[in-house]
């Protein structure tokens, strides 16, 4: 069972393969694993120790890969791969479902006031900037008026989307009041989508001039790089802009056909609880899949990179930190 489930231990690389999507799934299951929020510090110093004692070659005899794996789970799901920093817990890839949740269920509650619409706006772009951030490529540091930046632009597209399309959709004349009710439903998508892709692009924007670090084989720094940086920031919006479709999209379509249902009907106190676990659900299921569409640590062609990278090393292919 060894052999099967853990393979030989690999210090700072994936227990999956990172090549196929299926792979980069697994593995990021284990970074957003919400147990890990129970570690506790000496769990962290322990598991820390075990890895340092493993790079310097003193590891004791009976240490199993199972349990190398496991201690770098946890140092992943906690410690940023940069800075080498703890991640404040809500703002951590393995808080952001248990800690969002309930933010998710308050931008998809039926017929919301327009006070309701920009309270839970402004507090999901909240959170997701704090996310951002704390998860960022942090090789180069960040200004915090550039994250300032980043969290108002996105506040300010969030709640002007979804006021916005509220309006217009209450001063339709061309639809009656049941289908103005279930178009509301949807409108936190539009908003939640553009605001999130708008929220990385305004607070990762030094990095396309300063660039970020890339690194070849043995994790060693060859130079900064615009390209690279590029990249990053379009994979990164990319994975913003899939993420909240299967939250804010799945739980109204099934909420809007379990309300038909006639056990719904005779018991309306169930609509919160039975729409908070779908919420959280789509959201547990979503995150994993969105972060998984690119590598978190992910290849560059050496022949893609600026001349002075392309002069520093003679390997074909380096690697940056993309964030999530």
């Amino acid at each position: 069972m060894e052999v099967t489930e853990y393979p030989p231990f690999q210090l700072n690389k994936p227990r999956f393969d990172q090549s196929s999507f299926n792979g980069r799934l697994r593995h990021f299951l284990d970074i957003i694993d919400p147990r890990t929020l129970l570690t506790t510090s000496k769990q962290l110093e322990d598991a820390v120790s075990l890895l340092h004692d493993y790079k310097n070659g003193h590891v004791a005899d009976g240490i199993t890969s199972k349990q190398l794996w496991e201690a770098q789970k946890i140092k992943q799901a906690i410690l940023h791969p940069d800075t080498g920093e703890k991640i404040f817990m809500p703002f951590r890839m393995s808080g952001f479902v248990p800690f969002g949740s309930f933010i998710v269920v308050g931008m998809l509650l039926p017929n919301p006031s327009m006070r309701q619409v920009v309270f839970w706006q402004w507090l999901n772009q909240s959170h997701n900037a704090c996310v951002n951030f704390a998860n960022r490529n942090a090789s180069k540091p960040t200004p915090i008026k550039r994250f300032v930046l980043g969290y108002v632009g996105a506040v300010t597209t969030a709640v002007s989307i979804a006021v916005g399309l509220n309006v217009l959709i209450k001063r339709a004349s061309a639809f009656s009041q049941t289908t103005k009710l279930l178009i509301q439903r949807f409108v936190p998508f539009p908003a939640v989508a553009t605001a999130s892709t708008c929220n990385v692009l305004l607070m990762r924007n030094s990095e396309l001039t300063e660039g970020i670090e890339v690194l070849d084989k043995h994790n060693n720094v060859i130079g900064t790089s615009q390209v690279a940086a590029k990249k990053a920031l379009k994979e990164t919006a990319v994975t913003r802009m899939f993420l909240p479709a299967p939250i804010l999209l799945i739980p109204p379509a099934i909420m809007s056909f379990l309300e038909k249902r006639r056990f719904l009907i005779r018991n309306p106190r169930l609509h919160l609880p039975i729409n908070s676990v779908v919420c959280t659900l789509a959201f547990g299921l979503a995150l994993p899949v969105a972060i998984a569409l690119f590598p978190q640590i992910s290849e560059i062609k050496r022949e893609q990179l600026e001349p002075s990278l392309k002069a520093a090393t003679s390997e074909d292919v380096l690697y940056y930190n993309k964030g999530l």
